[in-house]
């Protein structure tokens, strides 16, 4: 794995801890246990989906000798406070991007966004940012959590819409990194009302605008718990 090699690199050593992201595929907890260090998990933030800066520094011990930083679906990442937090803690910072694709298709992925944000009811659109790359646009399904989006999410797909649920479980309650102790509330939450929509990329006017007729009739079915 590249994450891992990169650890290594960095000087993480067996028994370190390395903090990650629990809403993600348990690829990067993987990375660090390859590495021969100890995953740690702390919370994110709830607009963003990356990690929180305050719950990672609640979870930082003398053990720490890094933090993965994942700027999630292309939103950017609050990397300055976590430089901050590294000088005082002396932590390394590893910075997970995905791909970000030419500047003409982020551009082009950015104008959608707006499309979207400006005419989708019944579901929360992705909160704006400066240099949001929108590698997906993903929203939260309200209501009763799990059931009510899993139920958002079949009539879709049956109506012709692809989604997808970006996390299906958080990482912290995977089998092979389940343990006590873990209280990730945001994580969870996350979990259980987010939806990938189609890709941004290629979308064109007629297929955004079926997006949004398709989704604000289903999403002005569900109302929040």
């Amino acid at each position: 794995m590249r994450m891992t090699g990169a650890l290594k690199s960095a000087g993480v050593a067996t028994g370190d801890e390395v903090i990650v992201p629990a809403y993600d595929t348990g690829e990067l907890a993987r990375a660090v246990a390859a590495a021969g260090a100890v995953p740690v998990f702390a919370d994110i933030d709830p607009l963003t989906y990356c990690l929180a800066p305050d719950a990672v520094g609640q979870v930082v011990t003398t053990r720490t000798a890094a933090v993965i930083l994942v700027h999630r679906f292309g939103h950017p990442a609050e990397s300055a406070r976590f430089s901050e937090l590294a000088a005082r803690r002396g932590m390394l910072i590893l910075e997970e991007q995905d791909r970000a694709g030419l500047d003409g298709e982020v551009a082009q992925r950015r104008e959608r966004a707006r499309y979207l944000d400006r005419r989708l009811v019944g579901v929360e659109t992705p909160a704006p940012a400066e240099g949001h790359r929108y590698q997906r646009y993903v929203v939260r399904v309200p209501g009763n959590g799990r059931p009510d989006r899993d139920a958002f999410a079949r009539l879709l797909r049956r109506r012709g819409v692809q989604c997808e649920v970006p996390v299906p479980i958080p990482v912290h309650r995977m089998r092979e990194f389940r343990r006590d102790g873990w209280v990730l509330g945001e994580t969870e939450r996350a979990v259980d009302e987010t939806l990938a929509l189609p890709s941004l990329d290629g979308l064109s006017e007629a297929e955004l605008r079926r997006l949004v007729s398709v989704c604000n009739a289903l999403g002005g079915l569900l109302q929040p718990a």
